[in-house]
């Protein structure tokens, strides 16, 4: 079990830089190349594949390549599931809706 908890941990911290949160938004339906996340996200190709590379080091996303273009998309689509669980928590809180003690 601890083991479990070692590898939950290490994925958490993928989760916690608010760009790879962007670009897990942004794969949420469809394979994207790394031409197309550079231009959503406005931010240099260096930036985009350092954090592309730690998302692939956790299995958070897989890599094809498909001619001169790499194509990233999520391993599992359950990534989304808890991605969209935690920003709906946070919504709420944010909107007053859940009151911390």
């Amino acid at each position: 079990m601890k083991e479990l908890y070692k590898i939950h941990a290490e994925m958490c911290k993928v989760f916690s830089n608010p760009t790879r949160l962007e670009i897990l938004n942004l794969l949420r339906d469809k394979e994207m190349s790394v031409t197309e996340l550079i231009e959503k996200t406005k931010l240099s190709q260096a930036n985009i594949s350092q954090h592309l590379s730690i998302m692939k080091s956790k299995w958070i996303v897989i890599s094809d390549r498909k001619g001169k273009n790499i194509y990233y998309r999520l391993t599992n689509p359950k990534i989304i599931k808890a991605f969209d669980i935690i920003k709906e928590v946070l919504s709420e809180r944010l909107s007053g809706r859940m009151f911390l003690k």
